[in-house]
């Protein structure tokens, strides 16, 4: 569904590589923090960096991910046996369990069709208590984001941990209405090519608020930028939506 780097243990290690702790992870810990939640859930972790540090400020964290080859890299990180690690997906979760749950890394994006976007969010309304907090992070439209993935503004050399160097670059392959495809490329030092191709949908802010609101969730707030610029107004170019958990209607 989403992260196709995930699905090859060389590509999972690139991205491990590439994404380390930065801004959005000191932003997601601050609201994390500015409301009691002991049990918070990581939807689409990865390589577990955000849910190990959640763990050490004292949550119970469970992180999903569908990629077993992420899950096999974040498992052996220090902290990580703090944190219950599953492979699968929205399908999966338990309902009424969580106080908080996550999906950073613009996992948003990657859930292209209306029918699994709603689904996947009334499955995230289904796992958190009434009043729990639900904090997703994804690109504004109206920034054109794709315009970041031409080949010359992304060739870099990417240096792993063993000193080797992969030459890395994206393109966009197609746009259709609200998706764009993306294929990323990676030469390794021994030969290696490989390609991970991703479809990304960028919803609106009016999209996303009505979406949540379907799925039985209030929008609290809608940032536009790590230092909680509202949307528009930030060079992040980002859409962070903070949802609460609706009472359930009665039957």
């Amino acid at each position: 569904m989403w992260h196709g780097e995930y699905r090859h243990p060389r590509l999972v290690e690139v991205y491990d590589i590439e994404h380390l702790w930065g801004w959005e992870d000191d932003f997601f810990m601050r609201v994390l923090a500015e409301r009691t939640a002991p049990r918070v859930l990581d939807m689409g972790c990865g390589t577990g960096r955000l849910a190990i540090a959640m763990a050490g400020a004292g949550h119970e964290v469970t992180a999903v991910d569908p990629a077993g080859a992420a899950l096999d890299v974040a498992r052996r990180k220090e902290g990580a046996a703090g944190v219950r690690w599953f492979q699968g997906s929205f399908e999966d979760l338990p309902g009424g369990t969580f106080d908080a749950a996550f999906m950073t890394g613009h996992v948003a994006e990657h859930i292209v069709t209306d029918e699994d976007w709603s689904g996947a969010l009334h499955r995230m309304r289904g796992a958190l208590v009434t009043d729990g907090r639900l904090v997703l992070d994804s690109r504004d439209p109206a920034g054109l984001p794709w315009r970041e993935w031409a080949p010359d503004d992304t060739r870099r050399d990417i240096v792993l941990a063993d000193g080797s160097v992969v030459e890395a670059w994206s393109e966009v392959a197609s746009t259709e209405k609200d998706v764009v495809s993306v294929v990323h490329h990676y030469r390794f030092d021994d030969g290696l090519e490989l390609t991970s191709s991703a479809a990304h949908r960028f919803r609106d802010e009016i999209q996303l608020r009505d979406s949540l609101r379907v799925a039985g969730f209030r929008v609290d707030q809608i940032y536009g930028g790590w230092g909680r610029e509202p949307p528009g107004l930030s060079g992040d170019g980002e859409l962070i939506v903070i949802a609460i958990a609706e009472p359930r209607m009665l039957p």
